[in-house]
């Protein structure tokens, strides 16, 4: 009996529900409601959810509805796509990988694809693993070829690189499904495995995934009210294509708060300068502006828009999502994460 009674006990201690977040902060609480009402104002904004991550403590908050009319205010398991924000999850695999020796940041790319691949270079200067990962790559922005990972690598050898790699700064989507590859060939695992094994498992980020199931999703919506297609993954997912909870992101948060932690503090180190107050780590942009130093990434797909901003030097981190997606919707929620982050300072 007594046995049974322990067995109860750690049930209802426990379990797999997970209670809400909350804070007694009433300077954090109310800077949040603050910036989510105003955000609100402009009726093209549905909802929106935040999370912070202040010191050690945890908060999130949901306002608005997904659907209007249907007073259906998005929660802690509402699960969001990510869209350009897998790319830091990817940057953080590379940065084990680096650390374990399994690739090298000044590595020829061509050095793990069994194709021959002789445009991969300028003037005998080649595409490098760090050219990969700070958008410098000359590679295109989208895919050539982007129906399946066997016409992906057929792609490949249809890029033509106009000048030398590592100069140059050009966003890419295709170069990180490359690394994903390159990730994939060097561990022998896939790279959804590797996610789970090396990232998701160990931070208890049990909601974060790849999804085949869109109805699965939060649904997005354009600046006409018009409803958005899911992404659909047919590649490695490098790029784009996790989805997640406000709660795991914040635990995604924490972690990248930990300066013990080697392969995070790897994937934060400034492999590339775009200007006097932005460089580029691990596909971290890692800002130095006002003397406020912060990594960050801004995720947009077809119906939604997210910002992760991290403040090392405050030991705070904070995400913002909702389920629109037009010009101006990733100011907007930038503006949201730094009234927030000044307010509670």
């Amino acid at each position: 009996m007594k046995f049974l009674i322990l067995i109860l006990i750690s049930l209802s201690i426990f379990g797999c529900e997970r209670p809400p977040i909350e804070t007694r902060d009433v300077s954090l609480l109310s800077s949040v409601d603050h910036y989510a009402n105003e955000l609100l104002k402009d009726s093209r904004f549905r909802s929106v959810s935040i999370g912070v991550y202040k010191k050690g403590e945890v908060f999130t908050k949901h306002y608005g509805e997904l659907e209007t009319g249907k007073g259906n205010k998005p929660t802690d398991t509402s699960l969001y796509e990510l869209g350009s924000v897998t790319k830091v999850f990817t940057g953080l695999l590379a940065a084990k990988a680096v650390l374990e020796g399994k690739i090298g940041l000044d590595d020829d790319v061509r050095k793990y694809l069994e194709r021959e691949y002789p445009n991969l270079e300028f003037n005998g200067k080649p595409v490098r693993i760090k050219h990969l990962l700070t958008h410098t790559s000359n590679f295109p922005n989208f895919p050539i070829k982007g129906d399946n990972k066997e016409d992906f690598l057929v792609g490949l050898s249809e890029i033509n690189i106009e000048s030398e790699p590592g100069i140059k700064y050009s966003y890419s989507n295709t170069a990180p499904e490359l690394t994903a590859f390159i990730l994939e060939t060097v561990y022998k695992k896939s790279y959804d495995d590797l996610l789970q094994e090396y990232i998701l498992n160990d931070q208890s980020m049990i909601e974060t995934k790849f999804v085949d199931n869109p109805e699965q999703l939060v649904k997005g919506y354009n600046g006409h009210g018009e409803l958005m297609p899911n992404f659909e993954r047919r590649l490695w997912g490098g790029a784009v294509g996790l989805n997640s909870t406000t709660p795991d992101l914040l635990r995604f948060i924490k972690l990248q708060l930990d300066d013990t932690n080697n392969m995070v503090s790897e994937s934060h180190r400034d492999l590339y300068q775009i200007n006097k107050a932005l460089s580029v780590g691990y596909h971290w942009y890692i800002s130095d502006e006002d003397n406020i130093l912060s990594y960050r990434h801004h995720g947009g797909i077809y119906g939604m828009q997210n910002w992760i901003i991290i403040f090392p030097k405050h030991d705070i981190g904070i995400s913002v999502i909702s389920n629109a997606s037009f010009d101006g919707v990733g100011d907007s929620l930038e503006e949201v994460v730094m009234g927030i982050f000044k307010r509670i300072m």
